[in-house]
């Protein structure tokens, strides 16, 4: 004999079964909010501990500092410097190189080794090879992401310009350096793999080609921990300040962690506000869906109660099915997340390039998510379960009393026109119960919002592209020069063969301070009368610069909270190190990267010069370009050059892959939760009509009569929904782009007619399966039992 419990588990079981559809599509409603946020929270946890593995096994350094050439002897001193807790010394230079099969300008930048292969601090990871050698001249080891888009492996040779001085350089090994995670050419915004990579040279080779005997140019510092890292970079500064140096910074300033860092800060973004848009949604649909089904259980509870069993027995009962609704979608979302969690860190493994990925989520997380899917389900049902049981049997028994059917006010209002007779019962049917007609609008609303939050992203990027690499760069590409020259020098670009316009400009690095805040950056010197590059407002008009002052773009304003009419200090990083007020005259907003401009002779002046330029931006012949590559790449006073093309496959292959992949499958688990509201609405409102439609099928309305009363609300609350639900996602994606911001790039608010049709088509479609579904079961309805009493 089965106990109390036994017999209501047993029911648990067949109600399920029995209900399989709607538990299902609930189901998935809970799963795609748990995958999304399982997908978020794996994929930042295994990137953030990888890096931080990565960092640690690898020793980076957490201050850097260059100078002009400081002697070796002198090294005892800047180890002496309080707080220093190791200091490794290392010659740096620029290379130009020819790589086979590749006729475009390369540069990189060139590293020296100690004799004893390994660098105390930022050692090598070596994935393929070995490392140069003392004493045999010109081997290189090579950064991986420029080995691959070479397809470079050890035994390879190629030339290369150092110094001047031409030599062909043999690759020895392919390695990996925790300090060039981001590869950023100089002058550069986005990594260029083809253009610009990292080579490692033996001490005493790179020493020889740069004449730097004897002498450093560059340190990597380790800082004891009962010292700040501020103490100890204005004691390096002061200590190094006699051999030229452009000012040590930490670890956060420097550029390859710095765009990783905001990189996974927007991720740690994403994997917190998307998880709660979808899980709030996922969970309000819920309440709805449990709320109408207990309702269509009343008899059932009666009986129940009938027979003997207390409230808390027939609460608890209903608990259960809650709960198991919400295993079954913790269970379904958990497994999804994890794969496509994964998924999501080797696609970004194929970017950040670490030695392996440490896979790793935190049992707390997967107890935290379970907990909360749990409880949150159960204060989803709990109202509609209380309610329900609360009932005495008899009353629960008797069936809701019939509803006075007079003629509402929107009849009234609507009195004109000649409705038919299905079309008044659904009129009356939203005007007798408002807070359901309610609920289920709310219901398709966000459904629709999840949908538009999901996808209106690949607009953004579109809008970012089209702004950055249309609007704002119109140079096909850009020259940067080893030191700057006269501004007379563009004549004789523009008169070479296959160049059309050239236009020059300066890039100064600076230190921004205002007060306690400051921020490294470059501040550009932009031509009165530029052509090719501009600034651009949030609505895509020119800006004007400023006589005299700076212009900042809005994200590096709210970092040194600064606006129009404030001055700043600005710490000159080359040259004779100035620092110099200038007042902030105008902000304006820009979607990649961050930036201070002012006028070309304002900032020459500033610095003490006359008419010079650093980078010079050129336009040139479709036919020539092959000409200008080599004559760019064989003048002595380039460092490297940028093409607008290259860019924008930069940005795809970079950031636009793994934010719109990201963006992708949150608008896939979006459509799911679209589909399992939009089943569950459809299904349950059958269910509460069933015994209505099949008295009127008794009564000689036809399927199509019937058809057209449930079909017909639904089609209302679908219409409703869809545009109440485009103005709450506009507010959700106003609110996820307002915290995506981060200094590498800024997502732009841009919701399109294609977005929107889109969001809309996703619910529409899931009507449609939807209904399918419900016609057969309204042609299924059982005519007889209509007739039976219920009493």
């Amino acid at each position: 004999m089965l106990s109390v419990s036994g017999v209501l588990n047993t029911k648990v079981v067949r109600e399920l079964w029995q209900m399989k559809g709607p538990v299902l599509a609930i189901a998935f409603v809970i799963a795609g909010g748990v995958a999304v946020c399982v997908m978020s929270i794996l994929s930042y946890s295994t990137l953030s501990i990888t890096r931080a593995q990565y960092y640690e096994q690898y020793r980076f350094g957490e201050v850097f500092a260059t100078i002009k050439r400081a002697p070796v002897h002198r090294l005892q001193q800047m180890k002496s410097v309080p707080g220093v807790a190791e200091l490794s010394d290392r010659v740096e230079g620029g290379a130009k190189l020819r790589m086979p099969g590749f006729d475009e300008p390369v540069s990189a930048r060139i590293i020296s080794l100690p004799r004893e292969g390994q660098p105390s601090l930022n050692r090598l990871f070596v994935h393929r090879g070995r490392l140069p050698s003392p004493g045999r001249s010109a081997e290189v080891a090579v950064i991986g992401s420029f080995a691959e888009a070479h397809d470079l492996k050890p035994g390879d040779r190629f030339p290369a310009i150092i110094n001047g001085r031409e030599q062909t350089l043999t690759v020895t090994g392919v390695v990996e350096s925790p300090e060039f995670i981001f590869v950023i050419p100089p002058g550069g915004l986005l990594p260029d793999f083809q253009r610009f990579g990292v080579l490692w040279m033996s001490r005493d080779d790179l020493a020889a080609a740069m004449e730097m005997e004897g002498a450093f140019n560059s340190v990597v510092v380790r800082v004891r921990s009962d010292h700040s890292l501020a103490s100890v970079i204005d004691a390096l500064d002061r200590t190094l300040a006699p051999f030229g140096s452009t000012g040590a910074y930490a670890r956060v300033d420097q550029v390859s962690h710095r765009f990783l860092n905001d990189d996974l800060e927007q991720l740690k973004i994403m994997a917190t506000l998307l998880p709660a848009i979808f899980m709030s949604v996922a969970m309000f649909l819920l309440n709805v869906v449990i709320s109408r089904l207990v309702n269509t259980q009343r008899d059932i509870i009666a009986v129940l109660k009938a027979f003997g069993y207390t409230t808390r027995q027939v609460g608890l009962h209903y608990s259960k099915q809650v709960l198991v609704i919400a295993a079954l979608g913790l269970v379904l979302g958990i497994g999804v997340g994890l794969w496509l969690g994964r998924a999501m860190s080797e696609l970004y493994m194929e970017f950040y390039r670490f030695p392996g990925l440490a896979y790793q989520l935190h049992p707390v997380w997967l107890l935290l998510i379970t907990v909360l899917t749990f409880l949150v389900s159960l204060l989803g049902g709990w109202r509609a379960i209380r309610q329900g049981t609360a009932l005495p049997p008899a009353e629960a028994m008797r069936p809701e009393g019939p509803a006075r059917f007079t003629v509402t006010t929107a009849e009234s209002w609507l009195s004109g026109i000649r409705w038919s007779q299905p079309s008044r019962m659904i009129l009356r049917q939203f005007a007798r119960r408002p807070v359901r007609a309610g609920l289920s609008i709310i219901g398709v609303a966000m459904s629709t919002a999840t949908v538009l939050v999901g996808n209106f992203q690949f607009d953004s990027v579109s809008l970012m592209v089209q702004t950055q690499f249309a609007s704002v760069q119109k140079q096909d590409m850009t020259a940067t020069l080893v030191d700057p020259v006269n501004a007379a020098a563009l004549y004789g670009i523009q008169r070479q063969q296959g160049v059309r316009f050239a236009e020059g400009r300066r890039t100064v690095p600076v230190k921004l301070i205002n007060g306690h805040r400051q921020w490294r950056s470059a501040l550009t010197g932009i031509p009165k009368d530029a052509e090719l590059q501009f600034v651009l407002n949030e609505h895509l008009e020119s800006v004007p610069l400023p006589v005299g002052g700076v212009l900042l773009t809005d994200y590096l304003a709210r970092e040194l909270n600064v606006q129009p009419g404030d001055w700043l200090t600005v710490d000159i990083l080359e040259g004779e190190r100035r620092s110099v007020q200038v007042q902030v005259t105008a902000v304006t907003g820009e979607f990649l990267g961050t930036g201070a401009y002012m006028r070309i002779d304002s900032l020459n002046r500033l610095l003490g010069n006359g008419p010079l330029i650093n980078q010079i931006l050129l336009t040139n012949d479709p036919d020539d370009e092959t000409h200008v590559f080599r004559e760019l790449r064989d003048t002595p006073g380039v460092a490297g050059v940028a093409t607008r093309r290259a860019m924008l496959e930069s940005f795809y292959d970079t950031l636009g892959k793994t934010f719109l992949t990201f963006t992708f499958f949150n608008s896939l688990l979006g459509g799911i939760i679209a589909f399992g509201v939009i089943y569950n609405t459809i299904r349950i409102s059958l269910a509460e009509k069933g015994r209505e439609l099949a008295s009127l099928r008794v009564l000689g309305y036809t399927h199509h009569e019937t058809a057209h009363i449930l079909f017909g609300e639904v089609a209302v609350v679908l219409i409703a929904g869809i545009g109440v639900g485009w103005l709450i996602g506009q507010g959700l994606a106003y609110w996820l782009t307002t915290a995506m911001q981060t200094e590498l790039y800024r997502v732009p608010l841009i919701i399109t007619g294609q977005t929107l049709g889109i969001s809309a088509a996703v619910v529409l479609v899931s009507a449609l399966v939807s209904g399918a579904v419900a016609w057969r079961r309204l042609r299924a309805l059982d005519l007889v039992a209509v007739l039976k009493t219920r009493e």
